[in-house]
């Protein structure tokens, strides 16, 4: 640090005991420290240039700036994240079209199909009893009432009353006849012939088989039978659970009483 020159302090004594003014004082003390104060030191001055020499910072290159700058991600996110397989599966399975459930008599007659498929299968691909599916039911039965009078009585009621055949007798192929596939029976199912099922149940049945296992297009060829017979709004069907009408209702044109079937292309007489 500078020392003040020795002349300068006895001047300012001097003056201060002739009873000068301090700011008189205060000028000559202070002009004399731009003399001093402008003075730099060999220390300062080495550390000045030595801070002038350092290299210059390089900048962080963009993606260091982006890393540095982005937010974090909170931690209540990352619960989310580890849930996500579970949101994907979900999702994934919400795409898969979805089986129709089927309702009314169909949905009835698929409870009681068990027993049926013993012989005729589960698919109604045929076993000890005929193929059903891919349309060959409908061939034998084109009209639904002739194929309700056939599974009520049986293969022994049609035996007991004579009734050579059954279905269309003019079926491609040639018509059926009781036990003419393996010399196997068809078992009766209706109350008065000895069997288990009510009619409604027994509707309920042969709708399952025509239209889920033969293929029945509800919607073209069959669209008026399916309607009558088969939906859920099926007024017949309602009617046969009421028990309000029975297969020997005239109006049905069904019957329990074996019968001979009824040609494609001529409408079904009424029962009775």
């Amino acid at each position: 640090m500078t020392e003040i020159p020795e002349h300068l302090l006895k001047r300012s004594r001097d003056r201060k005991a002739a009873g000068g003014d301090a700011s008189s004082t205060e000028v000559s003390a202070g002009a004399a420290v731009p003399a001093t104060t402008g003075a730099t030191t060999p220390t300062a001055r080495v550390l000045v240039e030595a801070e002038a020499q350092k290299p210059a910072k390089k900048p962080d290159p963009a993606y260091i700036t982006a890393a540095k700058t982005r937010g974090r991600i909170p931690s209540w996110a990352m619960a989310t994240l580890a849930l996500m397989p579970i949101f994907l599966f979900m999702y994934v399975r919400g795409l898969e079209p979805q089986k129709a459930e089927a309702q009314g008599p169909s949905a009835l007659g698929m409870e009681n199909y068990g027993a049926c498929a013993s012989c005729h299968g589960a698919d109604g691909a045929g076993g000890a009893g005929r193929v059903l599916k891919d349309g060959e039911s409908l061939k034998t039965f084109p009209h639904i009432e002739d194929m309700l009078n056939w599974v009520y009585s049986g293969t022994e009621a049609y035996e007991a009353a004579g009734v050579a055949s059954y279905g269309d007798p003019n079926r491609e192929g040639g018509f059926h006849y009781p036990r003419s596939y393996n010399g196997g029976a068809m078992p009766a199912q209706g109350e008065k012939a000895g069997g288990a099922l009510t009619e409604a149940e027994i509707l309920g049945l042969i709708c399952h088989i025509r239209y889920d296992i033969s293929g029945a297009d509800e919607a073209g060829e069959w669209a008026e039978e399916y309607e009558k017979w088969c939906s859920s709004e099926s007024q017949i069907f309602l009617d046969l659970e009421a028990g309000t009408l029975t297969f020997d209702s005239p109006e049905l044109g069904v019957g329990t009483a074996p019968r001979l079937g009824t040609p494609a292309d001529q409408e079904v007489m009424a029962a009775g």
